[in-house]
């Protein structure tokens, strides 16, 4: 199983990191230990919300299209009621 995740700063209400993972709990642990990406450094994360996929294609190709695509983001934002 592979997920779409999203994470929200504990420090900044609205400051949120979206990426892919096979498993979720390791992810976390890395944001948060500075092993994560250079985005993350410094900061502790939670795990806001993740969607989970059944193969690391499908994961990777939403992944894109939340980041790449204003109004995919948007719309999970609206719904997660995220502004």
């Amino acid at each position: 199983m592979y997920y779409v995740y999203l994470l929200a700063s504990i420090a900044d209400e609205t400051e949120y990191y979206l990426g892919y993972t096979s498993d979720l709990k390791r992810r976390l642990k890395e944001h948060n230990n500075d092993f994560g990406c250079k985005t993350t450094k410094n900061k502790q994360w939670d795990l806001f919300y993740y969607e989970a996929y059944p193969s690391k294609e499908f994961a990777l190709k939403r992944e894109k299209q939340l980041k790449k695509n204003r109004g995919s983001k948007r719309a999970l934002y609206n719904r997660l009621n995220i502004r």
